[in-house]
């Protein structure tokens, strides 16, 4: 029977609900991070109502997946739901700092933690967290998304949606040579972003890469060697518009994407190689009527722990 995070939503993927923040002997924490920053475009807005959609949408699916030779990530992995971060709108500052400390904690237990956004602001405070709970290790990141959001500020906004990897850039405990933003395409960059990754000592993989490879699964091998070069632990997040809009009706508008094979097949690889945690960001339900990209983050973020469970 169906626990309930609140109201009518019930924890994700059916996963225990742990109110109490006990991960209550779990493998994979889920929280949500409702968070939304200045909107960065036109009234494109709502993407604090991601996990109480993607929450709501995931009660259709199991963890059978045939195709992936028959696993069941449940049969292999026990999660839990700790519910949301309590953010305050418009403090951001302060919001920051709620996420951080929520993070650190969820970090502290040592076990695999999927954030579900939220703007992409949310990844700096959840690897600030990180670095917190590992005091002198090194981080390495994999960034799968359209835009570098590596933006200094926005309108003065130092952790807008669009600045979260400048802020990582900064952190000593991330790498930047172990930064890998992959999947970038489109006019919607600014011209200076890819100057500030080259800047930073970032790694940039376009799309056409995943478009031109005849081996989906080497390329995501060769991302996390790159990753994991002179670090720790690698960490994930992926925000939905590294998709094609086709693919992602809920997400920003961005063409020329990754179909949804082409960012799962990736992503499997990349959870059977070692992640330490992940997030998915950057669904709108306002803009998607039909639920589609809410839907899509349960095989997402499935299809990571299939890759985790397989290394475990």
């Amino acid at each position: 029977m169906s626990e309930y995070v609140y109201g009518n939503t019930p924890t994700f993927l059916g996963a225990k609900w742990a109110v109490d923040k006990d991960e209550r002997g779990a493998d994979v924490v889920i929280y949500g991070v409702p968070w939304e920053g200045g909107v960065t475009w036109g009234d494109y807005t709502g993407v604090e109502l991601g996990p109480k959609s993607m929450r709501i949408a995931s009660a259709r699916y199991s963890g059978y997946l045939p195709e992936l030779d028959h696993i069941d990530v449940f049969e292999s992995l026990s999660l839990a739901d700790m519910g949301d971060v309590d953010i305050i709108p418009a403090e951001v500052e302060n919001t920051m700092h709620r996420i951080s400390s929520f993070s650190k904690d969820v970090w502290n237990k040592n076990i695999f933690p999927v954030a579900l956004g939220g703007d992409h602001s949310i990844t700096y405070p959840i690897v600030k967290g990180w670095s917190e709970s590992n005091p002198g290790k090194k981080l390495g990141i994999i960034h799968l998304d359209a835009h570098y959001d590596n933006m200094n500020d926005y309108n003065g906004d130092l952790y807008a949606r669009n600045t979260p990897f400048a802020r990582l850039y900064e952190m000593d405990a991330v790498v930047n040579s172990s930064l890998v933003h992959a999947g970038i395409h489109g006019p919607r960059n600014k011209p200076e972003s890819g100057k500030f990754a080259r800047n930073a000592g970032a790694i940039t993989r376009t799309v056409n890469e995943f478009k031109e490879t005849n081996d989906l699964r080497a390329l995501a091998r060769d991302l996390y060697k790159q990753a994991s070069k002179d670090v720790d632990a690698v960490y994930l997040s992926i925000c939905s518009d590294v998709l094609d809009h086709a693919y992602n009706p809920g997400g920003p508008v961005d063409t020329n994407g990754l179909t949804s094979y082409e960012l799962l097949t990736v992503i499997h690889e990349l959870g059977k190689q070692g992640l330490c945690g992940m997030d998915f960001v950057e669904v709108y339900p306002q803009q998607d009527p039909t639920d589609f990209s809410s839907h899509l983050a349960s095989t997402v973020i499935l299809y990571v722990l299939a890759g985790h469970a397989e290394r475990i």
